[in-house]
């Protein structure tokens, strides 16, 4: 198979096979399950394949622009991580019923497949496409049980939100055709003239952290988690929360061009590490908790962006892709087993269910960066980074560490904690049991989560060179981070939950105060309007329209009716008097012709006289 056919294949099968599923129905269900794990397989090895062959693809798109795919060091990475999730998560979600349907597989494929395509994109133009179709399938996933009035909600507000940070993108592109970058190739925006490069450069910015739910975009992903847990597992752990960053990590030359956005990227995500950190801890739902946490460790990734380092960064996309999909998933099975996420309600959990516990603790140990778990490896390699650019991220970033060890170590205590009865509350009839076939994907996971932090010892030849911490940086991070383990153990039911933490910084609630009711008050106002002026408005012209008809129908119809009468009769008149020489008889019509050719000479000779 030719290079390029191979890159063409795994877009493919994942885009088409996700289509007919969607489209197929009900029909599908019965074998959606079985189908979409072989499918994953499939895409599973070709992404693995593509990963070591390199393949590139091009095909003409518009005038001027082409349809560009490939794969290189930072993509091979991602297209294996996301495939290996697609995976994972399609195989738990056979363990619920409700998720074995063509819909939902159908659905997931979709969003992977273009996932696949925004990661290996060469050219703005096909990016554009894969986030668009990105963008759809996220909200219809993420409002997949479609009578839970709250999940569609959420999703709108996770749609409405990051399509208006995906405005610039069109921006990006837009500004980058006037600063003479007509192919939109995205290794060539960075040549960008002109002021024009700024322009891109802010466009790309913020259509980054609207999808990565970063500050001040980050609530939308709180309200997300309303989704079934395999969608958070894919959608908001390894692939499209993960996107926004990957593409920064992408454009991290664009950024240092502008001069401007590298810095501010870099302290947007520190602080989004730091503040979502604290909200994390003060949650009180574990998928919460994990929604909060995911948008603190994507700002890690963030930061390596603003920094330019962009090996650290993918390392930490991909350790982090692992690990958060296998607390993700572990939510997802203790809300089928126990009926519930809250973590008063999990007490004794562990115990009740030891694999389930043990996969739980290996992924909450790793995302406390707790060592020599991935983590710790990989984070410090960003603050490796962040310590040459500036100490003060540095130091920030180290505080964003200790307040994950905090939210990890957290939901850790209440898991293994002994069960208490009458505490939590029950959202849905427990099964009481783990499905067979959701503990293998499991223990992978856990394996990946932990032993991912050898990656920067591997990576030489895959990625760009990864800054090595220094032995003293690796002690600091390790000694903060065992210490706030252990002060959290002791003190975790104790731990302070303030209301604005707990409301994700109250962003949301500022949004709609400051947007959304200003928004739909001008709507209202403009529809008032529209009934009682411009309708009204309307509707007097259609009346004034009718009462001029009826005058002229009075006044006018008798005298217009009479001349048309008189005309239609002197026309009957005439034709009456034009049939009577037409009598049929012979010597009649050599008169007629006769006469005619007497006028016909006598006006020869009048005209011949003068």
């Amino acid at each position: 198979m030719p290079a390029s056919a191979l890159l063409w294949s795994l877009v493919a099968v994942t885009l088409g096979a996700g289509g007919v599923l969607a489209l197929a129905g009900r029909r599908a269900d019965r074998f959606a399950a079985p189908v979409s794990i072989l499918l994953a397989a499939v895409v599973l090895a070709l992404a693995i394949a593509a990963a070591v062959l390199r393949p590139t693809a091009d095909a003409p798109l518009f005038a001027g622009i082409r349809a560009g795919l490939a794969v290189d060091g930072l993509s091979a990475t991602m297209v294996v991580t996301v495939s290996g999730a697609l995976l994972a998560v399609l195989l738990v979600a056979a363990g619920e019923p409700g998720l074995r349907t063509g819909r939902f597989v159908g659905l997931m494929l979709l969003f992977a497949g273009a996932m696949l395509v925004t990661v290996t994109a060469t050219t703005l133009a096909v990016l554009l496409m894969a986030w668009e179709v990105m963008g759809a399938t996220s909200w219809a996933l993420i409002a997949y049980h479609r009578g839970d009035p709250a999940a569609v909600r959420a999703a709108h507000t996770a749609f409405l939100t990051t399509r208006t940070a995906d405005l610039g993108l069109y921006l990006a592109a837009g500004a980058a055709l006037a600063g003479g970058i007509g192919s939109l190739d995205l290794a060539a925006l960075p040549a960008t003239q002109g002021g024009w490069l700024h322009l891109v450069a802010a466009g790309v910015m913020v259509a980054a952290l609207g999808k990565s739910a970063q500050l001040p975009f980050s609530f939308w992903l709180s309200g997300a988690m309303r989704g079934p847990s395999p969608v958070s597992a894919l959608l908001h752990s390894a692939t499209m929360v993960a996107a926004g960053a990957y593409l920064l990590l992408r454009l991290a030359p664009l950024l240092e061009a502008s001069g401007w956005a590298a810095p501010a990227v870099a302290w947007t995500g520190v602080a989004t590490a730091v503040l979502l950190g604290l909200v994390a801890v003060a949650q009180t739902d574990l998928k919460q908790l994990l929604a909060a946490s995911t948008c603190g460790q994507i700002g890690y990734m963030v930061l390596a962006a603003g920094v330019g380092g962009t090996a650290a960064g993918t390392l930490q996309l991909v350790a982090h892709a692992a690990t958060k999909s296998l607390l993700f998933l572990l939510a997802g099975v203790w809300l089928v087993t126990l009926g519930t996420r809250r973590l008063d309600g999990l007490r004794g959990a562990a115990r009740r269910f030891r694999l389930v516990g043990l996969t739980f603790t290996v992924g909450a140990l790793t995302l406390a960066g707790i060592p020599p778990l991935s983590l710790w490896a990989t984070k410090d390699a960003v603050l490796a980074a962040a310590l040459e650019r500036s100490p003060a991220l540095y130091v920030a970033g180290l505080a964003a560490a200790v307040i994950a060890a905090c939210y990890s170590v957290k939901a850790l205590w209440y898991v293994w904690q002994p069960a208490v009865s009458g505490t939590g509350r029950v959202e849905r009839e427990p099964a009481d049991r783990v499905a067979a076939v959701v503990r293998p994907p499991l223990v992978v996971l856990a394996v990946l989560a932990a032993g991912l932090g050898l990656l920067p010892l591997l990576a030489t030849g895959v990625l760009a060179p990864v800054p090595a911490p220094a032995g003293w940086e690796l002690a600091v991070s390790a000694v903060l981070a065992l210490g706030a383990a252990a002060l959290t153990w002791r003190l975790a039911s104790r731990l302070p939950a303030p209301a604005l933490l707990h409301g994700w910084l109250g962003v949301e609630r500022a949004v709609h105060a400051v947007l959304v009711r200003p928004t739909l008050a001008l709507a209202s106002a403009l529809a008032r309007f529209d009934d009682r002026v411009l309708d009204r408005a309307v509707d007097g012209a259609g009346r004034a329209t009718v009462r001029a008809a009826r005058m002229l129908d009075r006044r006018a119809e008798n005298p217009l009716d009479s001349g048309v009468g008189a005309i239609a009769a002197a026309a009957r008149a005439l034709g009456r008097w034009a049939r009577r020489p037409q009598t049929g008889q012979l010597h009649q019509y050599y008169a007629q012709m006769a006469v005619g050719f007497a006028v016909l000479a006598a006006l020869a000779v009048v005209i011949t006289v003068r």
